[in-house]
């Protein structure tokens, strides 16, 4: 029965399910009205419609709260009490999807529109009683969990909740978000925890991510990205505020390395003095990153434009890249030019008889799927930050936004969002069959003879895309077919 009920909700669509009538009255029924009708017709749930559209909706919780609880004269028309948070949903979309969007707009009831008819509302709790094991129900119990070992517990969970929303056909989209949300859950207690020990920050800040988990498109194979930025504060205090968040930044690493987000090879933690910095210091971080344009710099810092806040003051976040925006507007053709020749440096696999380039690692011939799927990465990201897309994090949502300016053709977009999700689905599915199957340490190198022949023809014909839209880049930005 558990296993139907997750079928439902991975492979239904809202369609297929029994929606609630819907019960409404005008916005000026009185209150008393209101809930006399509710009582009548056995809902617990009561829209409000005009002569045209639904303008909200009140429950018996509304009725507690706004009404028995401030005394309010049950005369006054139902308008004033109601909640105005309506989300409309069509019943071609997804059930994990409608769950997805009552979670991030914050809304317990959805009405379902079907070309413009309302054909009835569905409530989260009946959604989320139905699925036991959604993902979005550990996501409530990672909130939960007492102490770090309880966390490492957890995410040594995610590989298996991966495997079965890949198995019931999820987007690699979602799984991507579903990892990220639980990762930023896990480090968002972590950094509270820290807090608690250490003692309030002496000074606003906020914890960034960078690369993939800025992206929000995290693998199983995950290391640590992070920063830190604080507020400018005055010459005296400095040195105390900087010796608490570089403290923060090592606690901080070194619980997320025992939960199993192991250290950055690269250095590029916040544990790293050059990346726990102020405000100030990081504006000219940037500023010297486009100015001065070195090659090898935009092969070094691009993680840097891939950032995220996960904890703190977002006001901060928000000035630096209004900073960033600003000097993204100025002549610097050059530094475009070095982003672009870096998304140029990863060939595709492909041989020069069109099939898929291997190499050999304990006698097994295999490609690297992180290698391929970074052209299309980077391609995204130069595009974006020419045209200085930010509020778009991701590859998927920076393509999308790139067609609606025309940059991209629908055809384009189509192209290379697919290609990139088909490649995260592949790398995630090796990753937790390595983990769950092998009990290995999860790797980007996917073995030539375990793909099917549908896979390797699907992987060379999407090899030949990024192949084709890399060309796209060298005419644009460095003139050159060589």
């Amino acid at each position: 029965m558990e296993d139907k009920l997750a079928d439902q909700i991975y492979t239904a669509r809202i369609g297929d399910i029994t929606f609630r009538k819907i019960v409404s009255c005008p916005p000026g029924t009185p209150i008393f009205e209101a809930a006399i009708k509710m009582a009548e017709q056995k809902t617990s749930c009561l829209f409000i419609k005009d002569q045209n559209n639904y303008l909200g909706f009140v429950t018996d919780i509304t009725l507690r709260d706004n009404v028995i609880a401030n005394q309010l004269d049950t005369n006054l028309p139902i308008d004033q009490v109601m909640d105005t948070n309506i989300v409309t949903i069509t019943p071609e979309a997804y059930v994990y999807e409608a769950i997805l969007m009552m979670f991030s707009k914050k809304s317990r009831y959805l009405l379902v529109n079907d070309h413009g008819n309302y054909v009835g509302f569905l409530s989260r709790n009946r959604l989320l009683s139905e699925q036991a094991e959604s993902p979005l129900v550990f996501i409530q119990s990672v909130k939960s969990a007492v102490n770090t070992s309880d966390l490492k517990l957890k995410w040594q969970k995610v590989p298996g909740i991966v495997a079965q929303l890949l198995a019931r056909g999820v987007h690699a989209k979602i799984v991507n978000e579903v990892v990220t949300t639980i990762a930023d859950t896990i480090s968002f207690k972590i950094i509270e925890d820290v807090i608690t020990k250490l003692g309030p920050p002496p000074a606003k800040f906020v914890f960034m991510v960078l690369g993939s988990e800025g992206r929000k498109e995290l693998s199983l194979k995950t290391d640590q990205d992070n920063a830190i930025i604080y507020e400018d504060t005055a010459e005296d205090k400095r040195a105390a505020v900087r010796s608490y968040f570089l403290d923060m930044a090592t606690q901080v690493s070194d619980k997320l390395n025992f939960v199993g987000f192991v250290y950055c090879d690269g250095d590029y933690m916040a544990t790293n003095p050059n990346w726990t910095h102020s405000l100030s210091h990081w504006k000219y971080n940037y500023k010297n990153w486009i100015e001065e344009a070195l090659p090898e710099a935009a092969v070094k810092f691009a993680a840097f434009f891939d950032c995220r806040a996960i904890y703190g003051d977002l006001t901060i976040m928000d000035s630096l890249r209004l900073f960033v925006d600003e000097e993204l507007q100025k002549p610097i053709e050059k530094f475009y030019v070095y982003l672009a020749k870096n998304a140029l440096l990863y060939e595709p696999p492909l041989t020069y008889f069109r099939n898929i380039r291997t190499q050999k690692i304990h006698k097994k011939e295999v490609f690297d799927i992180k290698t391929a799927m970074t052209p299309i990465v980077d391609l995204a990201r130069v595009y974006a930050l020419q045209n200085r897309i930010f509020q778009k994090e991701n590859t998927g949502e920076r393509l999308k936004a790139l067609k609606e300016l025309g940059i991209f053709s629908e055809k384009q977009f189509n192209e290379l969002s697919q290609s990139y999700y088909y490649l995260m689905g592949l790398r995630l599915k090796h990753q937790a069959n390595l983990i769950i199957n092998d009990q290995a340490v999860p790797n980007n190198f996917i073995e030539i003879d375990s793909l099917t022949k549908i896979e390797k023809v699907t992987l060379i014909e999407i090899f030949k895309i990024i192949q084709n839209f890399q060309s796209g880049i060298r005419m644009k930005f460095t003139n050159s077919l060589g």
